[in-house]
């Protein structure tokens, strides 16, 4: 993508948000924002997205936090991303649903039942998800791809399935063969930089600046 093209969607998508910190990226040409949506500095959304409010409704997404394709996001109450938190393409969060239990009036016309969904500092969403309304995700959790999460997920937990249950925690109570080929992996990879973490002693244009947010390129 040209210098020219970035700045003008970032331009042009930036005018969408009620808020917007510094720094944030749009690389996608199509994304649309609709109500209340604040973005925290640093933050990247990608293309196709749907960020959408109803009445006081809010989304709120912390510094170099972001999503990726597809995502569907709509808030009746709030919808609340922590910082460095990436969620993948195809996920879909919801903060309400209709109350269809208890009568057998058409759903349209039943009550639309709201409760917040907040997602912690640096967890990770997997493609494909589907986050219930009043779902709470802990700091550092993990979500596999294509689940559905209708109960809250504990801080640095894994959590897989449809619905979704919890597999384990990151660091508690890891059987001992897993942990040794996890030391293992780290003492030849090691961890890679952090690359959203701001270097200012970087150059213009190098990620360690904290003025790339996101994997991959900008195109």
């Amino acid at each position: 993508m040209s210098i020219i093209s970035r700045k003008w969607r970032t331009w042009k998508h930036g005018r969408k948000f009620t808020k917007i910190g510094k720094g944030c990226r749009f690389p996608g040409k199509r994304l649309t924002v609709d109500g209340h949506v604040e973005l925290g500095d640093h933050c990247r959304i990608r293309d196709n997205v749907i960020l959408r409010t109803n009445d006081d409704g809010r989304i709120v997404f912390g510094e170099r936090s972001g999503c990726s394709f597809y995502c569907i996001f709509e808030a009746t109450e709030l919808i609340q991303i922590g910082a460095r938190t990436g969620i993948a393409e195809f996920t879909v969060i919801r903060d309400s649903h209709h109350m269809v239990i208890g009568t057998d009036r058409h759903w349209r016309l039943t009550p639309l039942v709201a409760q917040p969904v907040i997602i912690g500092t640096d967890c990770l969403i997997g493609s494909g998800c589907y986050i219930m309304p009043g779902v709470t995700i802990g700091d550092g959790a993990v979500i596999q791809a294509r689940s559905l999460v209708q109960n809250n997920v504990g801080p640095y937990e894994v959590w897989a399935g449809n619905p979704a249950r919890r597999l384990c925690h990151r660091t508690e109570n890891v059987p001992a063969p897993l942990l040794r080929q996890c030391q293992k992996l780290m003492e030849e990879h090691g961890f890679k930089e952090d690359r959203y973490v701001a270097d200012p002693k970087a150059k213009p244009g190098d990620p360690r600046r904290g003025d790339r947010i996101g994997a991959g390129d900008d195109d």
